[in-house]
């Protein structure tokens, strides 16, 4: 009876555990690809919805390069509706016929397919959709213009679903293996006396409850207890590391609380130093200065705005929102990041040069938040060179990006904090840095703002002798 006794348990264990494995799966799997589906949808209508692109492609589809204008207005916008190189394509096609006319390459010797949803933007007038069940989401919009009809047609292979789905199948055959495993041994040791190992593992556990992460169930043997016995070892080291890493990531939020004016700090003395100079030679400062002096101010009163602004919108830029798209100078940004900064230098005794190149064309970014990236960076420059050092901002082109590097013959920074400078929090001399009110996410806000840009940020530093900045933007070129 009792051989049939955990037989029956063990039976019973093995069917839920599978009963409630294929319920999940069912559930994980439907769900990732509804997430993704509605996912495609809402970003595709809200970019669709919120911004002048319908109004763009209807403007470009008066002009006689028709085509060509649409597709990089479309490109302009690729961030927003997540186009991409692999899963995520778009094309534009004629609104008549559905044939291809621009966008990414169709295979040669293969015609795009005419499936429903394009079907439908040739009949009609409005952004249609396709549905959850095909293999793929898809999203048509027609555009009428003067010089003719086109569709702008956005298709997105599903790759990523099928890969997560996929992942999480096997995650779940994981699991199961391990439920079956121990839905075994827990039904055999409820047949016969397994109290003993039980009551080891309650009393770790109420000490884990108390805070106690180092009690540890001592391993007697090598069969399926002392496996479990392993395991919960090896969760209450992990429990203990993550308590570790979640104490010393409160360290960090309450410095970065206490030395929030790092970010206020620079524009803050920028300001009071243009407003002293009007107050003591009110009488003596040409309408010119004056002007000068108050446009300083002015911007940097609301570079001190938005400065707040982004450090309480973090989280939103990791979402793809908080930027503002627009054309304009990038030489004009540098020399206001140049004018703002440059009395502050020589204060402190230092040499900051300009470099420009000439005639630099314009680009499409969000210019608060570039002049942000660039501010920081030279306030970094300034606080960690010494009297006498050197400084130099200059500005070029290069292929189809325009760069700005900032360089230095301050401190530098050991080689071994390079590839974590822009981790958030994350400061190379944290005596130094309290010092100076550094707060350790100046420079990941600046990675996030740049890497929104589909820019890049890089770093080369020689420690005691300087650092070199260099933050690279695609220019507005075709994106006009």
């Amino acid at each position: 009876m009792s051989k049939s006794l955990r037989a029956k348990l063990v039976l019973i264990m093995l069917l839920l555990i599978v009963i409630l494995m294929a319920v999940v799966t069912v559930f994980l799997t439907r769900g990732v690809r509804d997430f993704y589906y509605d996912e495609f949808n809402r970003r595709i209508n809200d970019t669709f919805a919120t911004t002048d692109l319908v109004s763009a492609l209807r403007d470009a589809a008066d002009e006689p390069e028709a085509v060509q204008m649409m597709e990089r207005i479309v490109v302009a916008h690729a961030g927003n509706l997540g186009i991409d190189s692999g899963t995520r394509k778009f094309y534009i096609l004629d609104g008549h016929s559905g044939a291809w006319l621009a966008g990414a390459e169709v295979p040669r010797g293969q015609a795009l397919e005419i499936t429903p949803n394009i079907e439908s933007a040739l009949a009609g007038d409005g952004l249609f959709f396709g549905n959850s069940a095909t293999d793929y989401m898809d999203a048509a919009a027609p555009i009428s213009g003067e010089n003719g009809r086109y569709i702008v047609y956005i298709r997105d292979n599903r790759e990523t679903a099928r890969m997560l789905s996929s992942q999480l199948f096997r995650r779940i055959l994981e699991a199961i293996a391990f439920g079956l495993g121990a839905s075994v041994v827990i039904s055999l040791l409820l047949a016969r006396t397994f109290l003993s190992p039980v009551r080891g593992m309650t009393e770790a556990a109420e000490a884990m409850a108390e805070g106690d992460f180092s009690r540890k169930i001592p391993v007697e043997s090598e069969d399926e207890i002392g496996t479990l016995a392993n395991t919960f070892n090896t969760m209450a080291s992990q429990l203990e590391g993550t308590l570790f890493e979640l104490t010393q990531a409160e360290q960090l939020r309450r410095e970065f609380v206490a030395n929030v004016s790092h970010e206020l700090r620079t524009p803050l003395t920028s300001v009071r130093a243009r407003a002293e100079m009007l107050a003591d030679s009110l009488n003596e400062i040409s309408e010119e200065d004056a002007v000068e002096f108050l446009h300083v101010i002015l911007n940097e009163s609301d570079r001190m705005t938005k400065i707040v602004s982004d450090l309480l919108d973090l989280s939103r830029l990791d979402s793809g929102k908080g930027l503002d798209f627009e054309v304009f100078s990038i030489e004009k940004s540098v020399r206001d990041v140049y004018a703002a900064i440059i009395l502050t230098a020589e204060q402190r005794g230092q040499s900051i040069m300009l470099e420009l190149e000439y005639n630099m064309p314009d680009i499409r970014g969000d210019k608060a938040r570039i002049e942000q990236v660039l501010m920081n960076i030279v306030t970094n420059a300034i606080k960690y060179t010494p009297e006498g050092g050197n400084i130099t901002v200059s500005c070029g082109t290069v292929g189809g990006n325009a760069w700005v590097r900032i360089s230095d013959t301050g401190v530098g920074i050991p080689e071994d904090d390079l590839p974590h400078v822009f981790d958030r929090f994350y400061r190379v001399d944290k005596a130094r840095s309290r010092e100076s009110g550094g707060t350790g996410l100046g420079l990941s806000i600046a990675h996030e703002i740049v890497e929104r840009h589909n820019g890049k940020i890089t770093v080369e530093s020689t420690y005691g002798l300087g650092s070199s900045f260099t933050v690279t933007l695609p220019i507005r070129g075709n994106d006009a």
